[in-house]
């Protein structure tokens, strides 16, 4: 089975106004039949528990379609909001998106 991988890439402030448009994007790539998906915090700002609990929402949604999904490029804010609610523990996280390119994309 070949891996595909999509990358949504969220920018500002993630809080109940932007995470619907996150929650689209990433049901829009699992439809699309995406079975990797990476949420790119390079240009995140800042993050609330409403953004943490969207991002917890599309974990569920993409381990229910038979995905994963994986985190990169978290600002020390974002950062700060994983250590302190564990979700570092249930998120693979990585510094940033060349990080993840080689340790998950396949070596052709």
């Amino acid at each position: 089975m070949s891996k595909t991988i999509k990358v949504v890439q969220p920018a500002g402030i993630l809080d109940g106004v932007s995470v619907n448009q996150l929650r689209r994007e990433v049901n829009d790539v699992v439809e699309s039949g995406a079975n990797i998906v990476l949420v790119d915090f390079q240009e995140v700002t800042f993050m609330n528990s409403t953004g943490l609990g969207a991002l917890v929402a599309t974990l569920k949604t993409v381990q229910a379609a038979g995905g994963q999904l994986f985190i990169c490029s978290l600002c020390d804010q974002v950062k700060m909001i994983f250590e302190l609610t564990k979700m570092n523990r249930v998120f693979k996280s990585f510094a940033n998106r060349e990080d993840f390119e080689r340790q998950i994309t396949p070596v052709s």
